[in-house]
């Protein structure tokens, strides 16, 4: 494994009952990266991050910074460093945000950085530290996106775990989301984002996978698979014209 490997599961199958969600899926995510995994509804994205992340039983090995997850709970292995934001955001609606955001810190409650590290959080969402004290369940879209990202920041992962940071969001609010993922690799975290919107994925991707129901049927550089005519026709909305 590289160095600068952070992320790398091989064949990964999960399965419900007897139907296959994701059948022998490899991919690995470096330090520094932004990686993408597109797809139609139903591909098995969902799924996959669930299974990385530890919610769902999956056959196959993932290892973070060279170290196995096999077995690993959810918790420990945000304890290592990974979190993910999921696709409902999974917010607690009668708690304010102030309080979503100090519980993404709760297994490192005892740190002396954490009042710091919030600050930091309110800084990268101006909109967030306006309602501190406001009940997460009157936010906005994009405001509740934005504090599901922020509390998952409050865990310090070195990889970040998005599922459908897009969805149901006006196409401004999905821009400013993008610029903001855009940021998070600035700022030295890598991300995996599971996301239907391929054209914004594939601008900030650096690497880009392809799930078609549950299987990889491509992958590459993300600014090469933007230009295939296969994935330009089929998920970017430019179908060939006919002369």
């Amino acid at each position: 494994m590289s160095a600068a490997s952070l992320l790398r599961a091989s064949n990964i199958s999960v399965s419900y009952g007897r139907m296959e969600a994701v059948i022998d899926v490899s991919l690995h995510v470096n330090a520094g990266q932004i990686v993408t995994v597109i797809g139609a509804n139903g591909a098995g994205k969902t799924t996959l991050l669930s299974a990385l992340m530890g919610l769902l039983p999956a056959r196959g090995e993932v290892s973070y910074l060279g170290r196995s997850l096999d077995g690993e709970p959810p918790e420990a292995r945000v304890a290592r460093g990974i979190a993910l934001v999921p696709e409902r955001r999974e917010l607690f609606a009668d708690m304010s945000v102030a309080d979503n955001l100090l519980l993404g810190a709760f297994h490192r409650r005892r740190d002396p950085q954490v009042p710091e590290d919030l600050e930091a959080v309110y800084a990268r969402f101006p909109r967030l530290d306006d309602r501190r004290t406001q009940l997460a369940g009157t936010l906005s879209g994009g405001e509740r996106q934005m504090l599901a990202l922020g509390r998952a920041l409050m865990c310090k992962p070195r990889l970040l775990m998005l599922d459908e940071p897009s969805l149901g969001l006006a196409p401004l609010i999905v821009r400013d989301i993008f610029h903001i993922i855009q940021g998070l690799k600035s700022a030295g975290v890598a991300i995996l984002l599971v996301e239907q919107n391929a054209r914004a994925a594939l601008e900030v991707a650096d690497y880009a996978y392809v799930l078609e129901t549950g299987t990889l049927s491509l992958e590459g550089p993300a600014q090469e698979l933007a230009s295939d005519p296969r994935i330009v026709e089929t998920y970017l909305g430019l179908a060939k014209q006919k002369c």
